[in-house]
């Protein structure tokens, strides 16, 4: 088994590919409109995203489990599948990870662009409520922890095999859909690494509620459901 540390630091760096891969498609789609040039659209920055998580889950999952998400971590928790103090580590390890991507976006990135779009901190669009935030975020990371217990948890699963690859879509297809209503962050570190670079929390908190909710509510059923008692 991998050393704590060594845990820690892959959660570091496969949080971090999220966020600046990630949040970096959304400036990247800005810088190119700006430009005049076509953006990557919604589904460039859904692959963007995609991509990233499943590229990551692939090359550090055997060490850490590739959670690179609070809301994935808290699902383990509640499920007796990760201590308290060991989910608090994660925890850690995923806020600085996507901390210290959205500071380099922001290091790297033209001030006017990344300032257009927050460095890509997710917000709820016209019309979306908070409450009604918090249900779509909650839905779309019940889905995401779901596959991710389905493919990397359970024994029967195909973890060596699928795992980065659905868990990577999954993402994909919440963004896709999320994306226009929520900025789909399916993720709390996916909002709080560019919030705290670009100083924008509005409406911060239904990036925790929703997700960690979601997140808990896949883990227990997939658990309870699936796991439990299984021959």
């Amino acid at each position: 088994m991998y050393s704590k540390p060594q845990r820690m630091l892959a959660e570091f760096f496969g949080t971090f590919a999220l966020i600046f891969f990630g949040a970096g498609s959304i400036c990247a789609d800005q810088f190119m409109q700006s430009s005049g040039q076509p953006g990557l659209g919604l589904l460039g920055i859904a692959l963007a995203h995609g991509l990233a998580i499943g590229i990551m889950v692939s090359a550090l999952g055997h060490i850490s489990g590739g959670h690179f998400n609070p809301a994935i971590s808290i699902g383990f928790w509640v499920t007796r599948k990760a201590t308290t103090f060991d989910t608090l580590l994660y925890w850690f390890s995923q806020l600085a990870g996507g901390s210290a991507a959205a500071y380099l976006l922001r290091a790297v990135v033209p001030e006017a662009t990344w300032r257009a779009v927050h460095l890509g901190t997710p917000a709820l669009a016209g019309g979306i409520t908070r409450a009604t935030g918090m249900v779509i975020e909650g839905i779309m990371t019940f889905f995401l922890v779901f596959v991710v217990f389905a493919t990397a948890v359970d024994e029967k699963g195909a973890f060596n095999k699928i795992a980065g690859f659905a868990i990577g879509l999954t993402i994909t297809m919440g963004i896709m859909f999320g994306g226009p209503l929520t900025g789909a962050a399916l993720n709390p570190a996916r909002a709080f690494g560019p919030a705290l670079a670009s100083h924008d929390w509005l409406n911060h908190g239904v990036y925790w509620v929703g997700p960690l909710a979601g997140g808990v509510l896949a883990g227990w059923i997939y658990d309870v459901a699936f796991l439990r008692g299984k021959s």
